[in-house]
């Protein structure tokens, strides 16, 4: 016997259960918040929820939800909250009046960040018209509650303590993972009794109840490395691992080149042009795009950023919100900080920092320079020890540099300022007024050698 909910084309509808506490964490962050690959679980799995383009998402909080609340501002999702905590039947009990009765339900864990979104559309697809489990075949099922089919069909849920011998042997477990009609979800949860040992009220009891009622249940299976859940320190450092390899191995699909798969993490979105080249310890955070032929060495972090196509950058570097041109080398040891805009051609080496910094064409900064809230024209040579004094204590000012101008080692420009084009600054000049095309500025004291002197030396 089916369950036919009569709405051919239904209204997908996601509630997240999220309020557990997570004791096992050891923590006084909510267990949700705690971060993989630099997102928290729940926005792991609130992406999830959106990459089916639900009509609604329902997150069910309960420990920690204030913090949970404030975390996700987001005006799309609909917060239910359980208090007290009875289980995950009594959480799903709790979203579903503001659920729509003609709504499909798709059930969510805000602890279960790993499935595929392939994974879920079948469970979608699956619980349109009648109750859908996603299940999944494990070499050691432990102490998951195992599914009991008949005639291949799903019959219910046996919980591990419940189990026999025979029942225990067997390797199809239940995920926890559930789609069906809302309609028929609000008839079977009332139906659902706390007669355990933890005198909670469980989701999986309504499988047993829609076996006994005539219902066929509609199932589909997930691969084991996509249910894994949160529950301590050790589970999320094993999903750390897990996730790490499984991106390591979609860039690699990419055409992208890790000279170690192993020892590198994308926690974000990576674009890539052909033949790019990642080298060992890199992090990409946020939306990263990589033009052709870019070049990462070892140790480097970049975040939020645009590498355009022949670029290097060297070992051990920083770069943050910012747009590194063409045919550029910036590094080793750079920061590039937010605002940060190079043109094609442009050099930052050694040492370097720069900061809201606009440099154009064929501009060079190469050792042990400071250039923040600046704009730096093309052809330009900054040399060695180079400042922009950009802050006055109260609030940041510009330094403008012209096009060819020379910049020598040991400057201090004191914003706000200009430099015209084709200038020169001597080494070791002090830069506080606007400094005319082509001219050359000097700021020196004369060098003075007193006879005679002696260094102090220690008394006693």
């Amino acid at each position: 016997m089916s369950y036919d909910a009569g709405h051919p084309a239904m209204r997908l509808e996601a509630v997240i259960l999220a309020a557990g506490k997570g004791t096992r964490m050891r923590s006084a962050l909510p267990k949700v918040l705690h971060p993989l690959a630099g997102e928290p679980l729940l926005g792991h799995v609130l992406a999830q929820a959106r990459a089916l383009d639900v009509a609604a998402v329902h997150v069910v909080h309960g420990h920690g939800a204030e913090a949970v609340r404030r975390r996700f501002p987001e005006p799309d999702i609909r917060w239910v909250l359980q208090e007290p905590q009875q289980g995950t039947g009594h959480a799903l009990a709790q979203a579903l009046p503001g659920v729509s009765d003609k709504a499909e339900v798709l059930v969510l864990y805000g602890d279960v960040p790993l499935l595929r979104p392939a994974t879920l559309r079948r469970l979608v697809e699956a619980g349109a018209r009648q109750l859908a489990v996603l299940t999944a075949v494990l070499d050691d099922p432990a102490r998951y509650g195992r599914i009991l089919r008949q005639g291949g069909a799903v019959q219910r849920i046996v919980e591990y303590r419940d189990a026999s011998p025979e029942e225990r042997a067997i390797l199809e477990i239940n995920t926890g993972f559930l789609a069906a009609p809302a309609e028929l979800l609000s008839r079977l949860l009332p139906r659902v009794g706390n007669r355990n040992a933890q005198k909670e009220y469980y989701l999986t009891d309504v499988i047993g109840l829609a076996a006994q009622a005539g219902l066929t249940i509609a199932d589909c299976q997930a691969v084991p490395d996509e249910i894994l859940g949160v529950n301590s320190r050790r589970d999320l450092a094993s999903l750390e691992d897990t996730l790490r390899k499984r991106r390591a191995a979609e860039v690699l699909e990419q055409g992208v080149s890790l000279l170690d798969p192993g020892r590198f993490d994308l926690r974000g979105e990576l674009i890539a042009g052909i033949d790019v080249e990642i080298d060992i310890n890199v992090i990409l955070e946020g939306r990263v795009e990589l033009g052709d032929r870019v070049r990462i060495g070892p140790n480097c972090v970049i975040r939020n950023s645009t590498i355009g196509s022949d670029t290097t950058v060297r070992e051990n570097c920083v770069i943050e919100e910012a747009s590194v041109g063409e045919h550029c080398v910036v590094g080793p040891f750079a920061r590039v900080r937010p605002g940060s805009e190079f043109a094609e051609h442009v050099h930052i080496g050694n040492f370097v920092e720069t900061k809201k910094a606009q440099v154009a064409r064929g501009s060079k900064i190469n050792h042990l320079s400071y250039i923040g809230d600046a704009e730096i024209g093309s052809g330009v040579n900054i040399g060695a020890g180079t400042i922009t004094c950009n802050y006055d204590g109260v609030a940041k000012h510009r330094t403008r540099i012209g096009d060819g101008a020379f910049i020598g080692s040991g400057t201090q420009l004191v914003a706000p300022v200009r430099v015209g084009r084709g200038a020169t600054v001597g080494a070791g000049t002090t830069v506080t007024r606007d400094v005319p095309d082509d001219e050359l500025v000097l700021s020196r004291t004369r060098q003075k050698v007193v006879p005679g002197w002696h260094r102090p030396g220690k008394k006693g």
